[in-house]
């Protein structure tokens, strides 16, 4: 019996390992497949290299940086928008320039040097007397009555007194009325018209498109409200002579200023142009001007060309 409980001991020993050998054998063969399925993932490690070709466009950016500086360096030149034809301006600032040192320089220097000053001075006041007329009207369009009622009686004193205006009496005692510049482009400036355009003319030098209108109207407004002798050329020619060889010669040292000692004499003229219109706007408005051109400020205060569009006027701002 001993050997039969041995016999039955024995098999159910080899019994029971037969089934659980092909179970586990089952169970990792069922894992084999899955293995292979984990080697699945190494399509992340090509994903390594695929990040590798994201850091090569990293330096690209690089030079991209300086294409990004050649457009801060386009929009700086935005500061050259109010002189968008600047190539032709400088052309003819080039060709007036040549002709000014050939011609219209050295024959002013003569006048200056050959005239008397008082003759030279009649002279000046003679031409300005004329523009009185417009002074006034610009004050009125300025609101500006007090101003407008001084400009009528410097007129009138100068022209009856003064001997037609040669004479400057107005501005010495008894009467003491200052003469101030004024012009229907800066009664368009003082209501807010911008400058527009800058321009280099010939026979007119520089201006914009707001100042040229308004020395148009300056020039207009006597032929058109009393016609003759304002609209013979035996008045327009001399007039036009006499007050250009003024201008130029009051102006001979500011040029040498401006163009003998800059660099960029176009940009120098243009600057200083500009500065002066800007600095009559801000007098009318009782503004501080900014300030000035470092040639300008070298600069006597007075005897500097104001006005708009090379207007034969020369001296100080506008008078409070």
């Amino acid at each position: 019996m001993v050997a039969a409980l041995a016999v039955q001991a024995v098999d159910p020993l080899p019994v029971a390992p037969v089934p659980v050998a092909p179970s586990t054998v089952v169970a990792d063969e069922q894992r084999v497949p899955e293995s292979p399925v984990v080697p699945v993932s190494p399509p992340v490690v090509p994903v390594a290299p695929v990040a590798a070709p994201q850091t090569v466009p990293v330096p690209a950016p690089v030079p991209a940086e300086p294409n990004a500086q050649k457009d801060i360096v386009v929009v700086g030149q935005s500061r050259d928008a109010g002189d968008p034809l600047r190539g032709v301006n400088a052309q003819a600032f080039g060709a007036t320039q040549a002709v000014d040192s050939a011609v219209v320089g050295p024959v002013a220097r003569v006048y200056k040097r050959k005239v008397p000053s008082p003759i030279r001075k009649g002279i000046h006041n003679f031409l300005y007397n004329l523009r009185e007329p417009i002074v006034f009207v610009n004050f009125l369009l300025q609101f500006k009555p007090g101003k407008a009622a001084e400009t009528v009686g410097r007129f009138v004193i100068n022209s009856t007194v003064g001997a037609a205006g040669v004479i400057d009496v107005a501005k010495k005692r008894p009467f003491r009325l200052p003469r101030r510049s004024n012009g229907f482009a800066n009664t368009l400036g003082y209501h807010g018209i911008g400058n527009g355009p800058f321009l280099f003319l010939p026979l007119v030098g520089p201006t914009t498109v707001r100042d040229l209108i308004g020395g148009t109207l300056d020039r207009l407004l006597l032929p058109t409200a009393i016609g003759s002798p304002f609209t013979d050329a035996s008045y327009t020619v001399p007039a036009g002579v006499l007050g250009a060889l003024d201008h130029r010669a009051d102006f001979d040292e500011t040029l040498k200023c401006l163009h003998d000692d800059a660099g960029d004499p176009y940009a120098s003229s243009r600057a200083f142009y500009l500065h002066r219109r800007q600095a009559e706007i801000d007098h009318l408005h009782r503004r501080p001007p900014a300030p000035p051109p470092e040639c300008q400020a070298a600069l006597p205060a007075t005897r500097i060309p104001v006005g708009a569009a090379g207007a034969t006027e020369t001296g100080p701002p506008p008078g409070p």
